[in-house]
């Protein structure tokens, strides 16, 4: 499947936020790219332009293409709750970025390569779809074979954060996914609400 692999940079200064981890660029040219980026006399988005901006953030932040974007926010549409934030559990529920949140990969891309190359387990069997959605109570491991992997004891060593849906064992490399998380606690700065309302015209 298709990923973008162009230069990350220039989409972190298109969103003025570093959606792709700390970023020097981001630091020293805080404006979006182009002859005009830094002009005062941008032309103002329209009401369209802002939530398909969102979208868009939503989508480089995760790493997921158009499609599977349309799927999950079909299914958050016809769950229980709030449908905005319901995308985002659903998001967050994803394995590639489980992985991540785990801290066995420093970024989304990383964790979705550790997937892919069927270096972790799901309640014991391997499973490399990035997009395969935890449900709570499920246990994520790194293979045996796998657990000296350089990519991953970097990646630990500089890890810090803790998330309440998540439980993660650093000297057995295994977690489990407790929970769905609420709104509150996702860190990534997307309006949903703005993505809920573009799929609604």
């Amino acid at each position: 499947m298709a990923r973008y692999i162009g230069p990350k940079s220039k989409i972190a200064r298109k969103f003025r936020e570093p959606i792709f981890g700390p970023d020097k660029v981001l630091t020293k040219k805080n404006y979006p790219p182009g002859q005009h980026g830094n002009s005062k006399k941008r032309q103002k988005v329209s009401e369209y332009g802002v939530q398909l901006q969102e979208k868009q953030k939503a989508k480089y932040t995760y790493g997921i293409l158009e499609k599977q974007f349309a799927l999950i926010f079909d299914r958050a549409s016809r769950a229980s709750g709030v449908t905005g934030e319901m995308l985002l559990k659903l998001i967050e529920a994803r394995l590639d970025n489980v992985v991540y949140r785990m801290g066995l990969s420093a970024t989304r891309s990383g964790a979705r390569q550790l997937v892919s190359h069927r270096h972790i387990t799901v309640n014991g069997s391997v499973v490399n779809i990035p997009s395969y959605t935890l449900k709570p109570g499920d246990i994520i491991s790194v293979r045996e074979k796998s657990k000296s992997l350089e990519v991953i004891t970097n990646a630990l060593s500089g890890h810090t954060n803790k998330y309440s849906w998540l439980e993660f064992n650093a000297s057995t490399l295994n977690g489990t996914f407790l929970n769905l998380p609420d709104r509150e606690l996702i860190p990534e700065n997307i309006k949903e609400q703005l993505i809920v309302e573009l799929y609604s015209k």
